[in-house]
Parts: structure tokens; C-alpha cells; sequence
């Protein structure tokens, strides 16, 4: 029988702290031959990247990088493509000093490349030329002096040529997606200029390599300021597919030196997602010539296969709503999938037959229950609805809805349930479809959830991506409160208890909206941004452009950034404000958290902040990711009077009557 208890006040079997256990997600996937390696962040060991072994033969899996070594690379400080495997050598970034390492089958890691007298050479998405025994690889160097890093495409040698290094391309203010034909004897690769990111505009470049292995006169095929080119790929036959969203989504194309560009598929549909990371893969090839590829409309994620006789695609009948990280294997295909009731799995697809068989499991429920199983955790799995709903503007803005859900629990006839916002990063990224115990934390506790897909979201073409340009804190907030109050007239949520959270851009747009409008009773910002023209003069380089789209030039539109930013309009914010930020952080500073926390602290309004010493931009040790998830909680308790069945860690909250 169901206890009566109001809503936010509901016993849960999902802990922050079990949360933070099952943490540990995965990374970059590599296959080799028959063996299967994959990157795990491992939050347990204050975020240590592993790379473990998946063998097909059935052996148990193996961590094939000892500790203390972290197979993490800072390029763009995001990284990603961090390793790569051929032939069981693993070339590898090691987290501390960036460097490259190499180890070989039973051996111990050796670096390959030296460090640098008062600077630092990152690296990035490193690939074998066993031919000419060397490591191509993503550079971005970093002086002492301070001034903007260097990116470069560069070869380090191994073997006989253990020592060498050079640099093969460079003039260019970013590089990616290295790829050496299968003959070795054309390279392609990405570039792009400030002030573009790469879901702008980017170029795809071939060139044919010399004697010895140097690119001669480089020859663009496709892309440019205005069109997104994503993940080059070479074929057997010397063919280079990719993606581009010259149609208006990033559909699939191909191209050679006879026929030049054609389209392989085109559809009102992405195939890709924003290339915020290195080592993203889409889609790949199959033993029998097809194409394994994922593609997204209206929010989901679908699993599609593209005949190499027809030209046609069939989507795949399969019970999962995200796919991503796909890679050939001999007898198929490696990815990770997710949906709303199955956490992050790796998976291995069956050429012959399509199914999908589970090899590795992230975050899996079992682990994040005290004391439950699968089964058990499946009734307690609030699962998404997506909403659509028009913004006050006219805009059409899209959400994912999670009802508050304990079947432990109703609440009294007539209440309705507090509501969280939360706002997802980039602000190009989109709310995801699979399992997340971080949702279900809150719903469990009966908080109902809206995931907003604001403009400027992935997942819905380019128009819908670009229709944030210049209207970055306005346009993304004006969907946040479009969701809430859509909500709150349809009888699904107390509009007096509606709360706002993100992190990173996400963080600025919750802020915007506790600043600029009263639809949110409080928030909390996820090392975010409240000064805008701060974060123009004082950020690294892969965003250092960035708010020229968002917002505009800079500091030709000064007056823009500060009509714009929390900071310079504390007399409007009035709401309670709780902040988390890591005292490492590249990306967004820590001054863009403790400056306005010390001054809401001093107007009088109810603040609180948590500062973390090791953490960076996004947290990644457990302890961080308990106490954060169970502060909210807390922070929002006290705001809205709500007594817990059991009381969370607390947090000083300065300011706070009562």
C-alpha cells in the first residue's frame, strides 16, 4: 500500500552517493582486430581514464593501462580521442602532462614525446602510420608567455624514428579528424578559423603525401564558413564520405577525384551531433559495404543502416533511443546505446542479423540501488514524454518531461510537484534520452523534471541550431519559461515551486533567468557564466570566438555583453541562488562564480557556494558529484520549506531567514 506524503518529501532508494558510484561513463572506443578497447572515466578514482579490454575470444576484461597513467587529452580543453590501438600497441595522452606515450603488447608505457621547458604540448586523436613507423596526431602547443596556443598537425616517431618529430600542417586555427587512406598515401583532415565553432563552419581538406609523408599542395573539398563538415572517412576504394549540413542537416555524402561531392542520403534529419569533442563517430562501415549510422529528428536517436546496392536506408526496429560511437569490428559493428530504462551500454552489432548484444554496462541500476536489482529499480524509472510548446516570441521550443514517480509513494489529492528545469550545456548540446540516475534522483523524491531542447539545440537541423545566433540569453531563456509555464497550465507542476539548474552555458542560462524574469522561486548554476564580457577577454582558445555568434563582436558590442550578464544587473536578482564551481577550470574561471556569490551574499539574498579544489569545467570525482547532487537537494528544501523522509548533507546558505 502507497504511503500519502506531499511531494519532495519521498524516501528514495537512489542515493546521491550510489549516483556517484555508478558514475563512470565511457570514452573514446577503439577496435583491433578482434579486441575491443574503450576509455572509462572512473569518478572512484578521482576520475582516472582508464582503457579496458574487451577480447571476442570471452576472456574477462582487462585494464590495459596501469595507474597512475589517465588516458585524457586537454586539446581545446574539452578533449577526446585520447588513444588508439593497432595491432595491440596503444598509443596513448597521458592526463598529467599531456604528452604521448606508447605501449607495447606486455610492456610498460614510455613516452615518446618531450616536455616542454615552460609550456606545454597537448595532443589529440593520435592515428598509426605503421608504413613510415610514426604517430600522427592533433598538436596544440601552449608558451609560457601566455599568449594564444599554436594548433598544428604534427608526426612523432616510434620505432626506428623514436625521436623525430614533425610538423606537417599548420596556419590554420584548429585542426580534426585526421584520417590516412588504407594505401597511406592521402591524408585528410578538418580545419577551421575563428570566429567559427565547428557546428559552423569547416573545411575538408585532401592531400596527397610524398616520399616522405609530407602533404603536397592541399586541396579543399568541401565546406567553408557557412557549412559544417563532420567526420571524414576513407573506404576501401579510395572514396572520403563524411557528413555536411549544406541541405540544412548534417546528412551523408561522398566524394572522389573523378565524380567530386554526391550525396549518399539526405533526409530532414541529423546524423551527427556537435563536434565539441574529438573521436565522435557517427557512423561506419559494415563487412558487406553498408553503412552503420545513427540519426536524430524531433530529439531521438535511430539506428539506421544504408544499403551499398540500393542507396537505401532502413532503420533499425530496436528498443533504444541514443547510439553514438560507432566502429567497425570484423563481424560488425562496436557503439554504445542507451534509452530511458537502460543506462549506457556497449554493445556489439550483428551484421547478419542485426541484433545487438550487451558487452559492457555504465551506470547500470543494479549498481546505483541500495540493496535492489533491475527489476526492481524498472518501477521506479521515470521515463520521458516529449514536449512541444510555443515560446512567448512565436518560437517553437522542444522538451523532455519526467513526472515525479515512487511507487512507494502518492502525494495528497490536489498538490502538484515542485519543478526543475535544467538547462543542458553548450548551449549547442541536447537533453538526452537514456537512463540517468541524476533524473531519476529527483523524480524518485517527487520532483517532476523538464529537460528543455531550447533553440540553438542539436538534433533538429541547422536552422533550429542557428536561430540562437545573437540571441544568446534571451532566446534559450524565453523556451526555459515557455517549458515551465506550459507545464504548470497543464496541471503537471506548482508554478511557486518551479526551480532552474545547468552547468557551463547552461549554468549562464538558468542565471539569466533567476536575473532577467520571476518564473523560477531559485536555482542552481553548475560552474557557469555570470559576466559575460568577462568570459570574452578570459577564456581558451576553442571558445574564445564563441560569443560572436552568441552574442556578437567583441568588444565592438561591449554594451551587448553587459545588458546581458547577471553581474552587471544585481539589483534584479532577488532569488535564491546556489552555486557550484571547480577552482580548476579553463573554460569558465572560478571569478565567475565567486564574484557574484560574494556580492548576492552582501545585497542580502539567500546564496550558497561550494568551491572544489581538484575539479575542472564538468566534475568527475564521486565525493564532488554526491555533495553537488545532494546540495541542490538540500539548498531547495530549505527554500521551499520541504522536510525530506531523510535529510541530506547540508550547506551553508547565507542569508536564509528561519
Amino acid at each position: 500500500m502507497k504511503a500519502k506524503a506531499p511531494y519532495g518529501t519521498w524516501r528514495s532508494t537512489i542515493s546521491a552517493s550510489a549516483v556517484a558510484e555508478s558514475a563512470s561513463r565511457p570514452g573514446d572506443l577503439v577496435v583491433d582486430g578482434l579486441d575491443i578497447y574503450i576509455g572509462e572515466s572512473r569518478p572512484e578514482e578521482a576520475g582516472r581514464v582508464a582503457i579496458v579490454k574487451l577480447s571476442a575470444g570471452g576472456a574477462p576484461a582487462e585494464d590495459v593501462l596501469p595507474a597512475p597513467y589517465s588516458a585524457r587529452s586537454r586539446v581545446h580543453e574539452y578533449g577526446g580521442g585520447a588513444f588508439n590501438v593497432r595491432a595491440g600497441s596503444l598509443v596513448f595522452v597521458h592526463d598529467s602532462d599531456q604528452a604521448l606515450y606508447l605501449r607495447g603488447p606486455g610492456e610498460r608505457p614510455r613516452r615518446l614525446t618531450p616536455l616542454l621547458a615552460g609550456g606545454q604540448r597537448r595532443f589529440a586523436e593520435p592515428i598509426f602510420d605503421t608504413t613510415r613507423e610514426r604517430i600522427l596526431a592533433v598538436v596544440e602547443e601552449h608558451s609560457a608567455q601566455g599568449q594564444e596556443p599554436e594548433n598544428s598537425v604534427a608526426a612523432v616517431g616510434f620505432g626506428s624514428r623514436t625521436g623525430r618529430y614533425e610538423v606537417l600542417l599548420r596556419g590554420q586555427h584548429f585542426y580534426s579528424s585526421l584520417r590516412l587512406s588504407p594505401d597511406a598515401r592521402r591524408l585528410a583532415w578538418l580545419s577551421w578559423r575563428h570566429p567559427c565553432m565547428p557546428w559552423d563552419g569547416t573545411e575538408l581538406w585532401v592531400a596527397e603525401l610524398d616520399s616522405q609523408g609530407i602533404p603536397k599542395v592541399p586541396r579543399r573539398i568541401a565546406g567553408g564558413s557557412t557549412q559544417s563538415i563532420v567526420q571524414p572517412e576513407w573506404d576501401q576504394h579510395g572514396t572520403l564520405r563524411f557528413i555536411s549540413d549544406q541541405s540544412g542537416y548534417w546528412n551523408l555524402y561522398r566524394w572522389d577525384a573523378v565524380r567530386g561531392v554526391e550525396p549518399l542520403c539526405l533526409r530532414p534529419a541529423d546524423f551527427a551531433a556537435p563536434q565539441w569533442v574529438f573521436g565522435m563517430s557517427t557512423y561506419c562501415p559494415l563487412p558487406n559495404g553498408d553503412l552503420l549510422c545513427t540519426l536524430t529528428a524531433g530529439g531521438v536517436w535511430r539506428l539506421g543502416r544504408l544499403s551499398a546496392s540500393t542507396g537505401e536506408l532502413h532503420l533499425q526496429e530496436l528498443p533504444y533511443t541514443e547510439y553514438s560511437t560507432l566502429r567497425a569490428a570484423p563481424d560488425g559493428a562496436a557503439l554504445l546505446v542507451a534509452s530511458p530504462t537502460v543506462s549506457t551500454s556497449l554493445m556489439h552489432y550483428d551484421v547478419q542479423t542485426g541484433a545487438l548484444r550487451a558487452l559492457r554496462r555504465y551506470g547500470s541500476p543494479n549498481m546505483a540501488t541500495e540493496g535492489g536489482d533491475d527489476a526492481a529499480l524498472s518501477e521506479r524509472i521515470s521515463q520521458p514524454s516529449p514536449v512541444e510548446y510555443l515560446s512567448d516570441d512565436g518560437m517553437t521550443a522542444y522538451g523532455l518531461f519526467y513526472p515525479p514517480l515512487n511507487p512507494d509513494y502518492e502525494a495528497p489529492e490536489g498538490e502538484r510537484p515542485p519543478l526543475l528545469v535544467r538547462c543542458h550545456g553548450g548551449p549547442t548540446s541536447q537533453a538526452a534520452t537514456g537512463l540517468n540516475l541524476r533524473t531519476q534522483y529527483w523524480t524518485s523524491r517527487g520532483f517532476a523534471v523538464l529537460e528543455v531542447n531550447y533553440r540553438g539545440s542539436s538534433g533538429y537541423g541547422r536552422a533550429y541550431r542557428d536561430a540562437l545566433r545573437g540571441q544568446w540569453g534571451i532566446g534559450e531563456v524565453l523556451d526555459c519559461i515557455a517549458g515551465a509555464n506550459a507545464l504548470a497550465q497543464r496541471g503537471l507542476c506548482d508554478s511557486k515551486r518551479a526551480t532552474i539548474s545547468g552547468g557551463s552555458a547552461g549554468g549562464y542560462t538558468a542565471l539569466a533567468a533567476l536575473t532577467f524574469h520571476d518564473a523560477f522561486a531559485a536555482g542552481a548554476i553548475y560552474y557557469g557564466v555570470s559576466d559575460l564580457s568577462a568570459l570574452a577577454r578570459d577564456t581558451h582558445k576553442f571558445e574564445s570566438r564563441y560569443l560572436d555568434g552568441l552574442v556578437g563582436p567583441y568588444p565592438e558590442m561591449a554594451a551587448r555583453y553587459t545588458e546581458r550578464s547577471p553581474l552587471s544587473h544585481l539589483d534584479r536578482l532577488e532569488r535564491p541562488t546556489l552555486f557550484f564551481h571547480g577552482l580548476q577550470d579553463k573554460v569558465t574561471p572560478p571569478n565567475q562564480a565567486t564574484t557574484i556569490a560574494k556580492a548576492l551574499e552582501e545585497k542580502g539574498v539567500p546564496v550558497a557556494f561550494l568551491a572544489f579544489a581538484d575539479e575542472g569545467h564538468g566534475f568527475r570525482h564521486a565525493e564532488t558529484i554526491r555533495r553537488t547532487l545532494d546540495g541542490e537537494f538540500y539548498f531547495y528544501c530549505r527554500i521551499f520549506g520541504i522536510e525530506p523522509a531523510e535529510a541530506p548533507e547540508k550547506v551553508e546558505i547565507k542569508n536564509l531567514k528561519g
